[in-house]
C-alpha cells in the first residue's frame, strides 16, 4: 500500500503561484511513476504533470512552461510548482503514484485562482 497526502492548496490571483507538495509514505519501493491530476466542477479529472524514477516528465498541453513537477530520488516526496496562474486552472489537485499492478490516490487539495 502507498499512502498520499497533499498540501499547498489555496487561493491566488490570476498570475500568482503555488507549490503543492505530496508526502509519500509506505510501500513506495515499487513506484515507477508519480504525479499530479486536477478535476474541475463538471469535468473529469484530467492528468496534469507525471514524473518518472527515471526522471522523465510530461505535462499537459495547457499547463506547458508554467508548471513544473519534481521529486526526491527517494520517492517520498513530489512537487508540482504552478506560475503564472490562470483562472481555468481552478481545480482539486490529486497527486498519484502508480506501481505496475495499482494506482494509488491521494485526497486532493484546492486550488482555486481568482481573476
Amino acid at each position: 500500500q502507498v499512502q498520499l497526502v497533499e498540501s499547498g492548496g489555496g487561493l491566488v490571483q490570476a498570475g500568482g503561484s503555488l507549490r503543492l507538495s505530496c508526502v509519500v509514505s509506505g510501500s513506495i519501493f515499487g513506484i515507477n511513476v508519480m504525479g499530479w491530476y486536477r478535476q474541475a466542477p463538471g469535468k473529469q479529472r484530467e492528468m496534469v504533470a507525471t514524473i518518472t524514477t527515471g526522471g522523465n516528465t510530461n505535462y499537459a498541453d495547457s499547463v506547458k512552461g508554467r508548471f513544473t513537477v519534481s521529486g526526491t530520488d527517494a520517492k517520498d516526496l513530489v512537487y508540482l510548482q504552478m506560475n503564472s496562474l490562470k483562472p481555468e486552472d481552478t481545480a482539486v489537485y490529486y497527486c498519484a503514484a502508480s506501481t505496475f499492478r495499482n494506482d494509488y490516490w491521494g485526497q486532493g487539495t484546492q486550488v482555486t485562482v481568482s481573476s
